[in-house]
């Protein structure tokens, strides 16, 4: 037994501290005398030694290594050429028992997909000849194409994955995501859903994510319950989080909330999906709950993008904008694939009046996730296009968004607020919002709309009765609080202060019902308008306070990393 089974076997043994140094000692040896080692075992040495290095997570000089072991390998092919044909037998035991080259270009790979060397990645990856593909370098191939919009070459890829594991269910989401058909990926996988036993649910199981990449919410959302509810598949922490993002989607935040609650039980490590559950939390006003979500998220792993962006959205919605566009930027470093993290930056960036900026980073999620309607509503792309004055292409993508979803009551609700920017479209508004009711009258989007469009009409008494209704099945900070306003202009201003008091206990930094509330009460109290004005004042001088500290404060965000879990 040689120096190199030696190193070999610690490497194995998974001693990469021990192999690092050794194997650094032994390469300066062979280059100070290159007779000490064969081409073969330097190649070997060379090997080894870049695995710690990667296992240290040096990349780039791990990369550098394992570039230098491929040149060693190049010097070993030739040398092997000229031998003798009496040590053939041997060299070829010897080959055999060389580490991978194939294993070495991946390992090339890999480092540069650390580093967001995608173009290079890939450039190492194609020239591997296609026969020689594990499934797992056809993997990284097919993320590496789509994430460079090279579709049809990712297409090819994935199927090559399913070709020699056809239950690589990933790589059915990936095609699925590219718009191959549920029925012709659904084939690829008929001959080991029948010589499997037990395996019946997996043509569903393709079937509800086609739905979901599809943008058919509802049929996503029958098929994954029907799923969901058989016996062998209950309580599968996946689903659920998958059944929750349905929900989530279809604009259904209630049982989105009770469905990512529901995985968080069963695995309180969970953490795929906690991205959208403390968005959603955050927006519905738990912020305490939300804080604690982050920190708990922290503590199981600070190198996933998900306990970032909960507490991002902690900020945003405590109108810390600045540590929220820290925090969004944090996540994105450590995943540049989600699509919370990206929508999160973009509405801190849109808030603080950077809406170009703003508008980058929403057309990134929108290409990430195109049948995400909160891509393109809210504080998000079609806002940034109303806010700098873009009508016509703010006009044009809900147009879009409607051709390509269909007309469900989301779609509808996104051209309906358009077209009520412009009041050449009113009408088409109101029209637009009948049918978006008409299909969900509990669609608080809709709701909250279509209420705007009666104030301006200045149909208070209509839109008392459309507001009461929607609240008839729901509680909502937002119909409440416009309750309260449709009741003010009709002079009932008893009511009008219930209405408020019950939006500020759903939501208490609602600004809007304490602004409503405080002026009913002067107006009731006029002796006493005064008094409060000067409180008013007072009140405002603190807040021009803090934003005089905001700078100062936000330059403290990157040195505070123990505020967010971190040692």
């Amino acid at each position: 037994m040689n120096v190199i089974d030696h190193v070999r076997d610690m490497a194995a043994a998974g001693l990469h501290s021990n192999v690092r140094i050794v194997s650094s000692l032994l390469l300066t040896m062979s280059n100070n005398n290159p007779e000490l080692f064969s081409p073969a075992q330097k190649y070997q040495l060379l090997v080894y030694h870049a695995d710690a290095i990667f296992h240290d997570k040096e990349y780039r000089n791990a990369a550098c290594k394992y570039s230098m072991a491929l040149q060693q390998k190049k010097v070993l092919s030739k040398t092997s050429k000229v031998r003798t044909s009496t040590g053939g037998a041997a060299s070829n035991l010897q080959a055999q028992s060389l580490p991978s080259e194939i294993e070495v270009k991946y390992k090339i790979a890999e480092c540069y997909t650390i580093l967001k060397l995608d173009k290079d990645a890939i450039a190492v990856l194609d020239g591997i000849p296609s026969r020689q593909r594990t499934p797992k370098i056809n993997m990284m191939l097919a993320n590496l194409y789509r994430k460079a919009g090279q579709e049809r070459s990712a297409v090819t890829s994935y199927k090559e994955v399913l070709r020699q594991c056809p239950l690589a269910l990933d790589a059915i989401i990936g095609l699925l995501s590219l718009s191959v058909k549920g029925a012709d990926v659904a084939s690829m996988t008929i001959d080991v859903i029948q010589s499997i036993p037990n395996l019946d649910w997996l043509s569903v199981w393709v079937k509800a994510y086609a739905f979901i990449h599809a943008g058919d919410n509802q049929r996503a959302i029958n098929t994954i319950c029907s799923l969901e509810k058989k016996s062998l598949l209950r309580d599968n922490v996946d689903l659920l989080v998958s059944l929750a993002d349905v929900y989530f989607r279809a604009g259904d935040t209630k049982n989105a909330i009770l469905k990512f609650e529901q995985a968080q039980m069963l695995d309180p490590y969970l953490i795929k999906g906690m991205d959208v559950y403390g968005y959603l939390m955050a927006r519905e006003g738990h912020l305490e709950d939300v804080e604690v979500l982050g920190g708990r998220l922290f503590n199981i792993s600070d190198q996933h993008a998900e306990p970032w962006v909960i507490s991002g959205c902690h900020s945003f919605y405590s109108k810390r904008y600045s540590r929220a566009l820290y925090l969004g930027a944090k996540a994105i470093q450590l995943n540049s694939n989600s699509v919370q993290a990206l929508l999160l930056k973009g509405a801190a960036l849109r808030n603080m009046g950077r809406v170009q900026e703003a508008i980058i980073h929403f057309r990134e999620a929108m290409r990430l996730a195109p049948c995400r309607l909160d891509c393109y509503e809210g504080m998000c792309l079609i806002d940034c296009y109303l806010a700098s004055n873009g009508i016509r292409e703010a006009m044009g993508m809900a147009n879009n968004i409607y051709k390509t979803l269909g007309a469900n009551a989301q779609t509808l609700t996104i051209l309906a607020t358009v077209c009520l920017e412009d009041p050449v479209t009113q009408e088409k508004a109101k029209t637009l919002l009948d049918k978006a009711l008409a299909q969900r009258p509990d669609y608080t989007k809709a709701v909250v709309k279509k209420a705007e469009l009666l104030s301006r009409e200045q149909k208070y008494e209509e839109g008392i009765a459309l507001l009461r209704n929607a609240l008839a099945n729901q509680s909502d900070c937002v119909l409440h609080r416009m309750l309260g306003d449709f009741l003010v202009a009709v002079n009932d201003y008893q009511e009008a202060m219930d209405q408020y008091s019950i939006a500020l206990s759903l939501d208490p930094n609602d600004q809007k019902s304490l602004e409503g509330m405080q002026k009913m009460e002067k107006e009731e109290s006029p002796t006493d308008a005064t008094v409060e004005l000067d409180g008013d004042d007072m009140e405002g001088s603190g807040e021009d306070g803090d934003l005089e500290g905001s700078d100062s404060e936000a330059a403290q965000w990157a040195d505070q990393e123990q505020w967010f879990g971190m040692q």
